[in-house]
């Protein structure tokens, strides 16, 4: 269980459409209150014994500690790679106004 107030939630994929769905379903479930798409973005990493180099994009979910462990449930479910990219980072301070408007747009 996650005890931060606020996180933020990367993933990445390797399309801006799935990027995109990701995003978008992620807020309809008000798992997330908003998510950020950036990319493309060059990866390179390790796979099955072998070095790739592909490009993806980056979704930077804004939730509440509260929230995270349905939307990594929510990722998991939704997401078409075997093992997702998912990294929670705590937001340590913010605008008051936005991190209260983030944590009411994650209550539903």
């Amino acid at each position: 269980m996650v005890t931060a107030a606020w996180l933020t939630v990367l993933t990445t994929t390797d399309a801006a459409d799935k990027a995109e769905a990701l995003a978008r379903g992620a807020v309809e479930a008000r798992v997330a209150a908003c998510a950020q798409i950036s990319g493309p973005v060059t990866s390179v990493y390790r796979w099955r014994g072998d070095i790739e180099t592909a490009a993806e994009w980056q979704v930077l979910f804004k939730t509440t500690g509260a929230r995270y462990d349905e939307l990594e449930a929510y990722l998991r479910r939704a997401h078409d790679y075997d093992t997702p990219e998912i990294i929670a980072t705590e937001i340590v301070r913010g605008g008051a106004d936005y991190l209260r408007w983030l944590e009411e747009e994650t209550a539903g």
